[in-house]
């Protein structure tokens, strides 16, 4: 048990820190954006501001996405899944917490998933505060 718990662990710190560093190089591309388009007033609501919200979505589901493939490179790795897609679609449905069945999981791998789901959880929920805050400061100016 020591052992999941302590790669659990070094799975949570280095998604905290992926995620982390994904959304400061986000807020940066943003800000970038958010200043041009303070200049040229455009609405939130333009072409413009549209895209500005979608390139947001698409850089948080990138983000997202590598966190899954980490996980899923350590499943496939440590022999817990049998090929790629199966550690992806595994690692998938844990960190989105829709875990539909953990059955073949090795016993030595069940913790590990079982945090996956939380660190998800927490990841996912980091990621919606950051959104809807961008957003509402997008519809103040």
């Amino acid at each position: 048990m020591a052992g999941q718990l302590t790669l659990a662990t070094f799975m949570v710190l280095l998604t905290v820190m992926v995620h982390g560093v994904g959304l400061v190089v986000l807020t940066r591309v943003l800000r970038i954006e958010q200043h041009e388009e303070r200049a040229a007033h455009y609405s939130p609501l333009s072409t413009r501001g549209i895209a500005f919200t979608f390139a947001l979505v698409i850089g948080l589901f990138a983000i997202h996405g590598l966190e899954i493939w980490l996980y899923a490179a350590l499943y496939l790795l440590g022999g817990a899944q049998p090929d790629l897609h199966q550690a992806v679609y595994f690692s998938t449905i844990t960190y989105g917490t829709i875990g539909y069945d953990d059955e073949g999981l090795p016993r030595a791998w069940q913790l590990v998933a079982a945090i996956e789901g939380i660190n998800g959880v927490i990841l996912l929920g980091w990621s919606t505060a950051f959104f809807v805050a961008l957003v509402a400061r997008m519809g103040r100016r």
